[in-house]
């Protein structure tokens, strides 16, 4: 226990604490828009076994240390390119998370031309399970970050308790305004597709600098906020003018 007064472990818990919040925040995306196909009275307990099941993973995966870094020997070599399993699974995950993005884009477009308001509900185990698939994805690319950054165990499994702690809170709210807004909804669905063709990407040796997706993703999103302002300023407008134009047809 002596890292307890150790003012530099400190300092890494927190930034490690920091970088799973923000590295878990797509997953937070994915499974709040799956958990939408589950029947109200479901979904925050989808949220939160989801959240759960993304916990476990992580804290198994650290305690298999030695099993990770095998994932990075090479297996065979395709055009050139050295494919290891955790190029496979980078590659198998990104693919998926793609075509199921791609797939709600395509459901909510077609929902909207054929005038169908509600969305089109899923079975509980039918979503744990895609849900699990990307969780073991994105607890991968989350462990592999926790293991460059820190050495002790404990530390690692105390940021991602705590993380997924701060999620499971924030997944409630988070969930609430993707549906509410349509448009966001949309644009967490272009950034997991986004996410997922990075992921091949990285499948393929092609190494994006994370720094750059997350400005992408963040610049976006900060200017989809200012619309929805904007939006909502002239929905203000609209209604004063409507009854504005009332009072001016009152008879007397």
């Amino acid at each position: 226990m002596e890292w307890l007064a150790d003012p530099s472990l400190w300092a890494a818990f927190l930034t490690l604490t920091a970088l799973e919040i923000v590295l878990g925040i797509d997953n937070i995306i994915f499974i709040s828009i799956l958990t939408g196909r589950l029947p109200p009275d479901q979904q925050r307990r989808g949220r939160y076994l989801g959240l759960t099941l993304a916990m476990l993973m992580r804290i198994g995966l650290l305690f298999s240390l030695t099993w990770i870094m095998s994932l990075t020997a090479d297996l065979f070599t395709v055009f050139g390119n050295a494919i290891s399993m955790r190029d496979l699974i980078l590659l198998g995950g990104g693919a998926f998370l793609m075509a199921k993005a791609t797939r709600e884009v395509h459901n909510s477009l077609e929902g909207a031309a054929h005038g169908h308001g509600g969305v089109a509900t899923m079975g509980f185990a039918a979503v744990m399970v895609q849900i699990a698939v990307v969780d073991i994805v994105f607890s991968l690319d989350s462990v592999i970050t926790a293991v460059g950054l820190v050495d002790q165990i404990e530390i690692m499994v105390a940021a991602i308790v705590i993380a997924v702690a701060v999620m499971m809170v924030a997944s409630g709210a988070i969930s609430e305004f993707v549906e509410r807004h349509p448009t966001v909804k949309m644009l967490a669905l272009s950034f997991l597709i986004l996410i997922g063709l990075t992921l091949v990407g990285e499948g393929l040796d092609f190494h994006t600098p994370k720094g750059y997706i997350y400005f992408a993703m963040a610049f976006a999103f900060g200017v989809e906020m200012l619309n929805l302002r904007a939006r909502k300023a002239r929905g203000g407008q609209v209604v004063l003018r409507k009854a504005q134009l009332g009072d001016l047809i009152q008879p007397g």
